[in-house]
């Protein structure tokens, strides 16, 4: 039996390397269809096996889709889907490791609030505005309000600023995070119920800032909203949440 050369590359990467060269090439683009089966393990000198393996693994990726009689394309590339992987990453760290993921967060979406500060447009405003009006209401009556709305209503003001700093790819990492610190935020919210009107402050802030397009403050304001959430995290970090 031969041994294997070390570093030698299997087919299947061969097909993974040769397909996104391709693309990177502009040879294929969103939307295109690859030739026939036969033809393309031809062209990569590689056996139909390997091809089927390789896409299949591209598929996974998000990169390309087998439409069942009609062949195999490139799919439109989206960010979003391209970089999910990233959120399941995130879905298996443990929660001691909360703070990591919420420093991350803070980096991000500091630059994308400062960048939405620049480019949101008036509709984006009002929706920003649409969904702090709805945890104003809330708080009306804070009692009886219900924390993993209030979270929701949370995700949805990060979302929003991220889709309106215009760069989809930071968009994308940041929606694959947001939702993925929503045990550490509800948490907070439990453990310390003041913590709901001062993040609806900070919310308001933040708020204030973009109204104003003033990308510094924007930055400073977000930066100094996430670092509450990370710093309560990091302090509880050998603490099972589950538990309480």
């Amino acid at each position: 039996m031969a041994e294997s050369v070390p570093g030698a590359r299997s087919q299947t990467d061969v097909v993974i390397e040769s397909i996104k060269g391709m693309l990177t090439r502009g040879e294929l683009k969103p939307g295109s269809r690859l030739p026939i089966e036969r033809d393309l393990a031809s062209l990569l000198g590689v056996s139909r096996g390997s091809l089927r393996e390789g896409v299949r693994a591209l598929a996974t990726l998000g990169v390309l889709e087998t439409r069942q009689g009609d062949g195999t394309y490139v799919t439109a590339l989206d960010p979003a889907v391209l970089l999910s992987p990233l959120g399941f990453l995130a879905d298996l760290q443990q929660p001691a490791h909360a703070a990591d993921l919420l420093a991350v967060r803070r980096v991000l979406e500091a630059e994308s609030v400062s960048l939405a500060a620049t480019r949101l447009t008036d509709a984006d405003l009002e929706n920003l505005d649409e969904i702090l009006g709805r945890v104003d209401r809330a708080l009306e009556n804070e009692d009886e309000m219900d924390l993993e709305e209030f979270i929701q209503a949370d995700t949805e003001f990060h979302r929003a600023i991220a889709l309106a700093s215009g760069n989809p790819p930071l968009a994308a990492l940041i929606d694959a995070l947001v939702g993925r610190t929503f045990r550490a935020r509800l948490w907070r919210a439990i453990s310390n119920r003041g913590s709901v009107r001062e993040t609806q402050g900070e919310h308001r802030a933040i708020f204030d800032e973009l109204v104003r397009r003033d990308p510094g403050r924007a930055r400073i304001r977000m930066s100094t909203h996430l670092l509450g959430v990370e710093q309560f995290s990091a302090a509880h970090a050998g603490e099972d949440p589950e538990a309480h």
